[in-house]
């Protein structure tokens, strides 16, 4: 069934990004244009919690998520999460642009049918207008994003746990996009009519959104991420897990390391973006990005922004889409600056406080 989540726009959405490793929750306040840090929390995620993107163990995850709860401001009631990977499907369809919106949520209920390898029992979908199709003006191009139910209810039910009540259940590649925005700074001033990747590499996933003018044209999911990196570290220094993890942060590992593990993991992320943006190009018919912005915990390995530039020949930066916005008092300014990278997903959905973006 067609499912409309979002509707008001007055309180404030806490954005949490429930990942592999940890859960990460970021509060955003606007003023004008100008948006302000209110609130961030991390907490480390339970082991097994997760696979692959879905919540196995909805208490474990509730149990985390309210210990984000205990350092978020008491009134803040409202909380959104993100769906991604095989069981999300988004799709830009064309529909008669003269269909009112119920009209048009009852003919995608007819079209999804064939767009959708699951029965429509077990999908929540939505959609939103895009802008006229320029092929066809009597057509209006559509987004419809479906994702199974279960994957969406299981991220309700883990916010319900840590008692928020859940406002939004988003697509992770379209929070990438909307945070991405805020990083349009860091670019050469013609950013926003240029073609734009975006990388995010998590612990698992990997995502890729590609934007122009403020659209995105085209997303991408790949099980790719910093978790091969910890367990190359583990495998050739015979450390535990929270050890690699805790050596990657401080640099104590071996003077070969650069050579046993770094160069090799970096040649890994090399081909997986040239591969991701390679498929965009083929399939759209580009000739090329102009410009890429990487983030993820992976974007934190010293001088992999220069890398990016110097082998794929695109200008890349390291997201920050915190460095124009005030900082309340109660945030930790040096560890929001450090883990900025890693906040891009929770941002996008702290975003959606003041937007009707997608589903």
């Amino acid at each position: 069934m067609i499912n409309r989540l979002f509707r008001t726009k007055n309180q404030l959405i806490l954005g949490v990004d429930i990942g592999a490793h940890t859960v990460k929750a970021i509060l955003l306040s606007q003023h004008g244009e100008h948006y302000k840090v209110e609130a961030l929390a991390i907490e480390p995620m339970i082991k097994g919690s997760m696979t692959d993107r879905e919540i196995q163990d909805i208490e474990a995850v509730g149990t985390v998520i309210a210990k984000i709860r205990k350092k978020i401001p008491k009134n803040i009631k409202f909380a959104a999460a993100a769906v991604s990977g095989s069981t999300v499907i988004t799709k830009v369809i064309f529909m008669d642009a003269s269909l009112s919106d119920d009209e048009l949520a009852s003919q995608i209920e007819v079209e999804a049918d064939s767009l959708i390898p699951y029965p429509l029992s077990e999908v929540s979908m939505d959609f939103e207008k895009l802008d006229l199709n320029v092929n066809d003006p009597s057509k209006v191009n559509v987004l419809l994003s479906a994702a199974r139910t279960e994957s969406v209810q299981s991220r309700v039910s883990a916010l319900d746990a840590g008692n928020f009540a859940t406002k939004v259940v988003d697509v992770e590649s379209y929070c990438l996009s909307r945070a991405a925005e805020l990083c349009f700074h860091q670019l050469p001033p013609d950013a926003h009519e240029k073609l734009i990747a975006v990388v995010d590499i998590g612990a698992t996933m990997t995502l890729m959104s590609i934007l122009e003018g403020g659209k995105t044209h085209y997303t991408r999911d790949q099980m790719f991420g910093g978790e091969q990196y910890t367990r190359s570290i583990i495998s050739y220094y015979g450390k535990t897990y929270e050890e690699a993890e805790q050596a990657k942060v401080s640099n104590d590992l071996p003077p070969t390391y650069t050579f046993e593990v770094l160069a090799p993991f970096q040649t890994m992320i090399l081909q997986q973006v040239r591969r991701g943006i390679q498929m965009y190009l083929t399939t759209s018919g580009r000739e090329s990005i102009d410009y890429l912005i990487i983030s993820g915990g992976t974007a934190l390995i010293d001088g992999i922004d220069k890398l990016l530039t110097e082998e794929l020949g695109i200008h890349t930066v390291v997201a920050n889409p915190f460095q124009h916005m005030e900082v309340g008092s109660a945030v930790d300014r040096q560890q929001l600056t450090q883990l900025a990278p890693q906040l891009m997903i929770a941002c996008g959905l702290a975003m959606r406080s003041f937007s009707t973006w997608h589903i």
